[in-house]
C-alpha cells in the first residue's frame, strides 16, 4: 500500500513540474535554431533543428533592432514587434521570448490570448489602459491604468488588451515565458477564420443577427 502511495505523489509531482512549464527544459546549454534545413547532420529538438554548436557565434545570441518603431497606420493602431525564435534562433530551447508594443494615439492591442506563456509587460512611454479576464465561469475583469515604468503581468492563457489612453504614441516591452509563445487575437480568430465559421454557429453564439455576423466575417 505505501509503495503504491508513494508512487502516485510521484507521478502527481511529475505531472504538477509538467504543467508548470510553459516550454519543456532545454536538454544542453543552448540550441541555436536553423534557419535552413539542408543540414542534414541537424538535431530536431523542442521544435527546431538544432545549429552545429562548433558553428555557433555570439551573433547567433544577438537581435537589433527593436529601437525602431513599428508601423502603428493601421484599423486597430497597433504593431507588435516579436523577437521570438522565429526571428532570434538563439532563443530555441531557452523559454523566454520578448516584443516591443507601438501604440498609435487611442490604438489598442485588441483583446487576444497567448496559448503557450505568461506575458510580464513595462511601459516605456505613454499611458495604458490594460487587463485580462478570467476563465468560466467567473469571467472576472481586472484592469490598471499604467503609466511610464509601471508593470503588469498577463496569466497565460487568459484574453487580455492594451488600450493607449493618452494623446501621445505610447511604446511597451513585453517578456514571454516561451520561445514561442503564440498569439490568438479574438476578433480575428471568430470572424476571420480561413475556412469561415458557419454563421449559424456565430449567430447563436454572440446572439446576434446573421446579417451583422456576416458583415464582421468580411471585415475580418
Amino acid at each position: 500500500m505505501r509503495k503504491a502511495y508513494l508512487v502516485t505523489v510521484a507521478l502527481l509531482a511529475l505531472a504538477f513540474s509538467l504543467a508548470s512549464a510553459s516550454d519543456p527544459a532545454p536538454l544542453q546549454d543552448f540550441c541555436v535554431a536553423l534557419k535552413d534545413y539542408s543540414d542534414k547532420s541537424a538535431v530536431f529538438v523542442n521544435g527546431k533543428f538544432c545549429k552545429d554548436p562548433k558553428l555557433v557565434t555570439a551573433d547567433d545570441f544577438y537581435f537589433c533592432g527593436l529601437n525602431i518603431p513599428g508601423n502603428t497606420y493601421n484599423k486597430v493602431g497597433s504593431n507588435v514587434t516579436n523577437v521570438n525564435v522565429e526571428t532570434f534562433p538563439g532563443l530555441n530551447t531557452l523559454g523566454i521570448s520578448l516584443a516591443r508594443i507601438d501604440f498609435a494615439p487611442y490604438g489598442q492591442n485588441p483583446p487576444h490570448t497567448h496559448p503557450r506563456g505568461t506575458e510580464i509587460l513595462v511601459v516605456l512611454e505613454g499611458t495604458l489602459f490594460v487587463g485580462f479576464v478570467t476563465s468560466n465561469t467567473d469571467n472576472r475583469l481586472f484592469t490598471k491604468t499604467l503609466n511610464k515604468g509601471d508593470v503588469f503581468v498577463f496569466p497565460i492563457g487568459l484574453i487580455h488588451f492594451q488600450v493607449n489612453v493618452g494623446k501621445t504614441n505610447a511604446i511597451a516591452i513585453s517578456g514571454l515565458s516561451s520561445q514561442n509563445a503564440g498569439a490568438i487575437t479574438i476578433a480575428n480568430a471568430v470572424f476571420g477564420s480561413n475556412p469561415p465559421i458557419n454563421p449559424d454557429v456565430l449567430t447563436k453564439a454572440f446572439q446576434l443577427d446573421k446579417k451583422v455576423v456576416k458583415y464582421l466575417q468580411k471585415e475580418f
